[in-house]
Order: structure tokens, then C-alpha cells, then sequence
């Protein structure tokens, strides 16, 4: 909204939600820190988050030890060599502010109830809390309402990924042991039976704790939340050893259908921005950079349509594929990223022909354009599905599971509706 606002334009940002309030996705990669530089304000999450160097991945199943890939060993050496760990409350409430600082009409409290597109404009229906409603004609819509996606839903382009399918159970937690020194603020990745636990400390001294499972497991449960979260914690004894003396802070959510995607990012008058347009896996931290890295993208190509209109399939079209391209990059590792090779691989890593350089780069949110990482990941794709022959027993094993799981019946949608789909099960 701001960078639209720089560049001349009128923007009215509407959102349901008032700030600071709870979200889940804490952990930024390296590339978000340019787009935070760009937009001023990257001195403020620095003030508010820990320093993350690395990911430390741990395999407790199947390896002795844990792997840390650092960001300072990516192939680019120009490119940060370190991210931070946020609060999403005061991380999104920075990015609020921002807004409002360039004079963007920001509309807190207030929920969008319908879109009617008109021929020459869209006409936005609004309403706040005590009820009241108005209605907004714009010349163009941008729908970045997240996991609510309001448009997909609205237009019936929403749909479940066919190629991954998993389910969330997360809290904040005092009291979980750090690792030490500089690795203080590194996320912490645990393969375990039913899927993995995330570890990602705070800078005021919490812990996110999550654990993004297949949805048969999560429909098993016969407990509260809290205790299906502690019985889940049991199938991972390194998470649960550094979870031995903490304490919940607030309550256990859970959250379904974890992965979808629109059919298409754009029509007449309208766009599709992060995870509005699509969502995949967290398991590396790619949601927030791929959202604000879209919605710059997104920010440029829209305002060159609204100056010259009869380039919107080209500039959307560019959009879109960039994008995907994108998504793509990283939704490979994460369909395979519980098989038996991917932990193989990811516990002992080689950097011949640069390899783990690159794939490191790829963590780091180095997924856009014509990167030298290209070369190297094609080979580490070569090198994976050579590995899945050597290893065909276990590959087979593990794809057929995949496959049960993600042909399974599972209902998502936004956390408040997860939430209570979950509770169902």
C-alpha cells in the first residue's frame, strides 16, 4: 500500500483485524531485509527481533546429529547473511503504521462484505464493527487477506494443492531451551513419525512451538488441543527435552488444509497478493517473504496498469508467472522434504559444484529470477532422485503414505474456522 501510495496513487487499506494481534509465520528469511530497507523500516524489526543466523535441521530417527545450514554461506555473498525472528503482533502492527505514516486511508476494524465489478470500476462494500457499511468504488482491487483469500473464495478459484496436504498444532511457550551463543536466534527444524516440529525463539524470551503434521494424525486425537499438543511432543524427544521445564503462553491453536492455491492471481480490475493467491508449507519460512516479495512485484505491475491500461495482461501475466516461479522453487523441496533422501541429503550435505551453497541461497529467499542457483539445484534434483533409486524400499513406503495423506478429506480455511473444524475431528 505504501509503495502504491509513492507512486501517486489514492489506496484505502481495509482490514478486518485491529493491531497488535496474534498471528502465527515469526521467522523471516535473509532476502525479506532489503525489501524492510526499501520500505524504512527495517531499523524498527531490527528493534523488535532476534537475530537468526541460521536453520538447524535434526533427524533423531534416522541420524546422530543436527545440520545447521548458515545464511552467510549462501552463493550470493553480497545478499544478508542473516534474517530475524519476530512477534507477528508487532512485526504486521510496524507494517500498519508504515502504511498510515504515507498517508495511506487505512480502515482498522472494518471487513469487506462484497465486490461487484463493475465495467469502468469495482464497487467494495465495507462494514465496521458497530454495522455500518459504505461502499468504496474503486479502480482497482488488490486482495491480500491472506489465508481468508476473499476473492478466490468469492470468484470459486480456490483450490486445495493436490501435491501436499498437512495440518498445524502451535502455541508460544516460556521457558524452552535456546541453543547457545550466536545459534540463539536459529529456528530449529525435528523430523518426527507424523510429520515436524518447528522451534523459533523470541526476542523477549518466548518460544514458538509448532508441529505441522498429516491431517489423519491430527483427526486422531481424543484429547483437548493442549494435551494432544504434549501427547504429539512424546513422538519427538529432542523437542521435548528442550520443552521440559516451559509453559504455554495463551492457548493451543490448530489450523487445517494448510496448502491451495487460486487457479489464476489476476482478472478485470483485481489482484491476488500472497498467501490470498496461494500457500504452501512453512517448514522454511517462506510465507512472509513470499508475501511482501509478491506485493512488490504486485505494487509496480499494478501501477503501471493504472497509468496504462492496455498493458493489464502483460503486466499481470508477468506477475503471475514470476510468482508462481517462485512458489515453485520452493514447494519442490517442501512435497519431498519428509521423504527418507531429502533428510539424507539435508543431514549431510556436500558443496561440490557448490551445491549446498545454492541450496542454502534458496533457503535465504533467493527463488526469483536468473540465478546461478539454478544450475546447482537442477544438479542437487539429479542428485536426489538417484538417491530415490538407491533407496527405492523407503521411497516407495514414504511416497504411498504421502500420497494417503494428501487424498485425505481435511477442511481448512481461516484460522478462527480451522480452529473449530479441528475441534470437530
Amino acid at each position: 500500500s505504501s509503495i502504491l501510495k509513492n507512486k501517486g496513487h489514492d489506496v484505502v487499506l481495509v482490514d478486518k483485524d485491529d493491531h497488535p494481534r496474534f498471528h502465527i509465520g515469526e521467522s523471516l528469511l535473509p532476502m525479506n531485509l532489503p525489501i524492510l530497507e526499501r520500505l524504512g523500516i527495517l531499523d524498527e524489526i531490527k528493534n523488535i527481533g532476534l537475530r537468526k543466523n541460521g536453520a538447524e535441521f535434526v533427524s533423531e530417527n534416522s541420524h546422530s546429529h543436527s545440520h545447521t545450514f548458515y545464511f552467510k554461506n549462501a552463493m550470493d555473498k553480497s545478499a544478508p547473511g542473516y534474517a530475524y525472528q519476530v512477534r507477528r503482533s508487532e512485526f504486521d502492527h510496524i507494517l500498519l503504521d508504515n502504511c498510515q505514516s504515507h498517508d495511506v486511508n487505512v480502515l482498522r476494524q472494518h471487513r469487506v462484505t462484497a465486490v461487484d465489478f463493475e465495467e469502468t470500476h469495482a464497487n467494495v462494500t465495507v462494514k465496521d464493527t458497530a454495522g455500518g457499511s459504505e461502499i468504496w468504488k474503486a479502480d482497482f482491487v488488490i486482495d491480500a487477506s491472506g489465508r481468508d483469500s476473499y476473492l478466490a473464495r468469492l470468484l470459486k478459484i480456490k483450490e486445495k494443492n493436490q501435491s501436499h496436504n498437512s495440518a498445524a498444532i502451535f502455541g508460544h511457550f516460556e521457558g524452552v531451551e535456546r541453543r547457545e551463543g550466536s545459534d540463539e536466534g536459529n529456528i530449529t527444524i525435528y523430523w518426527f513419525e507424523f510429520g515436524w516440529f518447528w522451534l523459533i525463539p523470541l526476542a523477549d524470551g518466548a518460544m514458538s512451538v509448532g508441529a505441522v503434521c498429516q491431517p489423519d494424525y491430527l483427526k486422531s486425537r481424543k484429547s483437548d488441543l493442549e494435551t494432544f499438543f504434549q501427547e504429539t511432543l512424546e513422538h519427538c524427544p529432542g523437542a521435548q527435552s528442550r520443552m521440559k521445564n516451559s509453559q504455554l503462553v495463551g492457548e493451543i491453536n490448530a489450523t487445517g488444509n494448510y496448502t491451495y492455491a487460486a487457479t489464476r492471481s489476476y482478472g478485470d480490475r483485481y489482484l491476488l497478493v500472497g498467501d490470498s493467491f496461494a500457500f504452501v508449507d512453512p517448514v522454511f519460512s517462506s510465507g512472509v517473504f513470499l508475501c511482501m516479495s509478491a506485493a512488490e512485484i504486485a505494487a509496480d505491475a499494478v501501477s503501471q496498469y493504472l497509468v496504462h491500461p492496455e498493458k493489464g495482461d502483460q503486466l499481470f501475466s508477468a506477475y503471475e508467472k514470476k510468482v508462481r516461479n517462485g512458489v515453485k522453487v520452493v514447494s519442490w523441496f517442501i512435497y519431498r522434504f519428509n521423504t527418507p533422501v531429502m533428510r539424507k541429503l539435508f543431514m549431510a550435505p556436500g558443496n561440490i559444484f557448490r551445491i549446498e551453497e545454492a541450496v542454502i541461497s534458496m533457503l535465504a529467499g533467493d527463488i526469483y529470477g536468473e540465478s546461478p542457483i539454478r544450475v546447482r539445484i537442477a544438479l542437487f534434483k539429479i542428485i536426489y532422485y538417484i538417491y530415490t533409486l538407491k533407496m527405492l524400499p523407503d521411497s516407495l513406503k514414504s511416497y504411498l503414505g504421502r500420497r494417503k495423506s494428501t487424498h485425505g478429506n481435511f477442511t481448512g480455511g481461516t484460522l478462527d474456522v480451522d480452529r473449530l473444524d479441528v475441534d470437530k475431528l
